[in-house]
């Protein structure tokens, strides 16, 4: 773990608390960041198993 000094927006932070309800600035930010990389991670499998399952023509008549 690694300490960043960052200007926050206090409005913004006070109302993601409340959504997530979280007691803490380390709290708050730790899982917004978990819940926007838990979010991409699913997209990426799925795009990833979308590619995995496409049938691709014969390589010799994808030529013709």
């Amino acid at each position: 773990m690694a300490k960043h000094l960052i200007d926050i927006d206090e409005e913004a932070l006070a109302q993601a608390r409340a959504e997530l309800g979280t007691a803490t600035i380390r709290a708050t930010v730790n899982e917004a960041l978990r819940l926007a990389i838990g979010d991409r991670q699913a997209r990426v499998e799925r795009h990833l198993e979308t590619l995995a399952n496409i049938q691709l023509r014969n390589r010799e008549e994808a030529w013709r």
